[in-house]
């Protein structure tokens, strides 16, 4: 959704557009929107003529912190992560907890033979492959003239 902006119907300075610039500058803010923004991963969705392919970029994650569950034509792709950073060479007064989650889910198609889904993690993308059941592969066939 994209906020649009109208100037009022006269053309003369009013208060409101010195507050409008005051508030889009302070929610403009990357301090505010890095933490309202939810992080949500990129994904790349393609087809083949043999199966549909996903690729999620997650990068600094391991394949561990990855679950992936099908649940009828609904693929489910979640992350939960909590990292502790304590010192423990002294005392301290404060520890740091870092927890990052998110889920994505994707409807496959008809087509999509759930029984043949594999998936991979190399350099901070997730791959995942959906074979296409055989009936719905494109098949290209020559037709003969008569």
């Amino acid at each position: 959704m994209s906020l649009v902006k109208f100037k009022n119907g006269n053309n003369t300075p009013n208060l409101s557009s010195g507050f409008n610039d005051i508030f889009e500058s302070f929610f403009n803010d990357s301090f505010f929107s890095d933490r309202m923004v939810s992080r949500v991963p990129a994904v790349n969705v393609s087809e083949t003529a043999d199966d549909y392919n996903i690729e999620m970029a997650a990068p600094g994650l391991e394949k561990g912190d990855f679950k992936i569950n099908l649940d009828r034509n609904l693929l489910t792709v979640s992350v939960e992560q909590q990292k502790q950073q304590e010192s423990h060479d002294k005392q301290y007064t404060k520890r740091e907890y870092s927890y990052n989650s998110f889920v994505r889910s994707f409807a496959l198609p008809d087509s999509a033979d759930d029984a043949q889904i594999e998936a991979s993690y190399k350099d901070g993308i997730l791959h995942i492959k959906v074979a296409k059941k055989e009936e719905a592969k494109h098949q290209v066939r020559q037709i003969d003239i008569r």
